[in-house]
């Protein structure tokens, strides 16, 4: 099985490369974006929504793995149910599997399983917590 990147990371890296090399004349891009750009294109040729890896240029790649180190690694947060038994983590989303071989796990096989959780946004990581940094942000306004 050939490693997939999907149109949302794909979108990203050519986002964070735009940010961090800007056009200087509002039409050129950095040869990153033009090499992630050329990726983006035969992704939408397909009408599709995943990449294989082959299919990218040795610098489309090497510029999406420059974006990948940026992301951060895990998703964990530090509350693992997985260790009392549970098949999937409360606080993550991620199987007993996957919390067990995340660091054997490549760069593309981890963004699948970012992407799953994200899409599911049911762990504790999406919604307990990012409720109580929303009322944390409301009350740091409300006491400027």
């Amino acid at each position: 099985m050939t490693a997939r990147i999907h149109v949302i990371d794909l979108e990203a890296a050519i986002n964070w490369w735009r940010e961090r090399s800007p056009s200087p004349d509002g039409i050129s891009a950095a040869r990153e974006v033009r090499a992630l750009a050329e990726a983006y294109a035969l992704l939408a040729w397909q009408r599709a929504s995943e990449l294989d890896i082959d299919a990218l240029s040795d610098e489309a790649l090497g510029a999406w793995l420059t974006w990948y180190e940026t992301t951060p690694d895990s998703p964990c947060i530090a509350i693992c149910s997985t260790a009392q038994g549970d098949p999937v983590c409360k606080g993550c989303g991620r199987t007993f599997d996957e919390v067990q071989q995340w660091p054997a796990l490549d760069p593309f096989e981890k963004r699948v399983v970012w992407h799953r959780i994200t899409l599911d946004a049911t762990a504790w990581r999406f919604n307990r917590y990012a409720e109580r940094a929303g009322q944390a942000a409301a009350a740091d306004e409300g006491s400027a």
